[in-house]
């Protein structure tokens, strides 16, 4: 098939990003990619599996939690493997139902994580402001178990899935509704920026229309954390004690630092002006947002966690002090590459 096409011409397929014609190289990105996969969903599913498996965390903060890891695991397999089969078999073609399908579900996660740590962010806000408010504490010690119950959980977690299908369903069909000149993706993954740039019609100015409403939907978002957070950290200021204050801060900072590598690289990523030719920039951008939050993530939320630590030591039959050394050579292994 050419890569050139005709003025409205279909597309039966799609060719993606080769990182090198060298094989060697190639060879190089699919153990790299191997890897960094291998890891992610080592690391999602230990704290999917420490979740369902320890009663002790059955709350709603870990709930969510799991959901999240659920949602980086399948976000990172929709893309990743593709990719990396196609530097094993020296290839680079995807269909175009294949490339239907992995923007719909890239973008399905993608905006059910926005949704998630949004949710999150009020679980944390109810929590600290029901634990440490005085009145609250002392009148109805379990307010926070009656407003947080199972189902107004499950009922939240429902409308992250069904907002971030529908998103989904919305963005894709803007995306593939007009014609494509050219069936060259400069990308390892159909990206929909990237996909744009080959529109041959003015039908993607229906996308542009999605990406404004994106902006939007994303910067409220933003503004609830932040917002949610300034109470948070006020409410954490007044607790007398200076135990009680760490506490606090580290049921809500691991989430505020995920939030922002997620939604500051995701955004950049997003909106900025795609360039019609491949770019170091862009690759390393995409990689920043589709690999590096799912791959940060159980290790952000477990490494200072005490109570996911314990029941990972359970899970992989280790002593808890094990687990404690485990987590200094991470912290000092991610320090040093930072």
């Amino acid at each position: 098939m050419n890569a050139r096409i005709g003025n409205e011409s279909s597309v039966s397929e799609f060719l993606l990003l080769e990182f090198s014609a060298i094989r060697e190289m190639q060879i190089l990105h699919f153990f790299l990619f191997l890897v960094l996969y291998l890891a992610t969903v080592f690391g999602n599913l230990l704290i999917i599996s420490a979740v369902a498996f320890d009663h002790h965390l059955h709350t709603p903060m870990y709930f969510f939690l799991m959901n999240l890891a659920i949602q980086d695991l399948v976000a990172v397999s929709v893309t990743i493997p593709k990719s990396i089969a196609n530097s094993l078999m020296n290839t680079r073609h995807i269909s175009y139902t294949g490339c239907v399908a992995q923007v719909l579900s890239f973008v399905f996660f993608l905006s059910s994580d926005t949704a998630l740590l949004t949710v999150m962010a009020y679980d944390r806000y109810v929590a600290i402001f029901m634990a440490y408010d005085r009145y609250v504490a002392i009148c109805n010690p379990l307010q926070y178990e009656m407003v947080m119950n199972r189902t107004f959980c499950t009922q939240m977690i429902a409308g992250v899935w069904v907002a971030g299908l529908l998103y989904a369903v919305m963005h894709t069909s803007a995306t593939f509704a007009t014609p494509f000149c050219s069936n060259i993706v400069n990308q390892f993954f159909c990206e929909v920026p990237q996909l744009l740039t080959i529109a041959c019609s003015n039908l993607y100015l229906i996308e542009i229309g999605v990406l404004v409403v994106s902006i939007i939907l994303l910067a409220g978002c933003f503004a609830f954390i932040v917002i949610t957070y300034i109470h948070i950290f006020m409410a954490v200021l007044k607790i007398p004690s200076i135990q009680g204050r760490k506490k606090a801060f580290s049921t809500c900072i691991p989430h505020l630092v995920v939030f922002s590598i997620f939604c500051f690289t995701g955004s950049f990523a997003y909106f900025r002006p795609p360039s019609k030719t491949p770019s170091f920039l862009d690759i390393a951008l995409t990689v920043m947002y589709t690999i590096v939050p799912p791959m940060f993530n159980p290790i952000i939320y477990s490494m200072r966690n005490k109570e996911i630590k314990n029941s990972l030591s359970k899970l992989l039959g280790l002593k808890p002090s094990s687990m404690n050394i485990f987590s200094r050579l991470i912290l000092k292994t991610g320090n040093l590459s930072l």
